[in-house]
């Protein structure tokens, strides 16, 4: 059975919307800020693993770093396949080579503990959202970060 008779068997009162989304869902729901949050993470439990002689305060850096690496990997994946169209790649060409950098530079986080490569990361993550709001004609101005 198809998703939309389900719906309709399940509230057959209601009329079935049919919408086009440029997203999965309409624009306004993918933002870099969630991989740039996570990188921060990364960036300071790095930091703080480094200022700390304390084994377990420093293995449990470790373990927050790399699982924060994963979900930096993971917005910026969502970023990429589901915000960013071929338009989007002709008026950017470099866009395919700076989301690989970043995600490599995820990995490469993820990898050790030393806090350059979360800047490097951050860095990196700062110039996908400069053509992503570049995309949405600027930055709103209820966005602080």
């Amino acid at each position: 059975m198809r998703r939309s008779s389900l719906l309709h068997a399940l509230n057959p009162v209601r009329q079935l919307t049919t919408v086009d989304a440029h997203c999965d869902l309409m624009c306004g729901v993918y933002y870099p800020e969630q991989a740039r949050i996570e990188a921060e993470s990364v960036y300071q439990c790095a930091v703080k693993y480094q200022d700390s002689d304390d084994e377990t305060f420093r293995d449990r850096c470790i373990f927050i770093k790399e699982e924060r690496a994963e979900l930096v990997k993971h917005h910026l994946s969502v970023l990429w396949t589901d915000y960013f169209k071929p338009h989007h790649l002709e008026e950017y060409p470099q866009l395919h080579e700076t989301f690989w950098y970043a995600i490599k530079a995820a990995g490469d986080a993820k990898k050790t503990m030393d806090p350059q490569a979360g800047q490097d990361l951050l860095d990196k993550i700062d110039e996908i959202a400069a053509i992503f709001w570049a995309t949405k004609g600027g930055k709103p101005d209820w966005l602080t970060s």
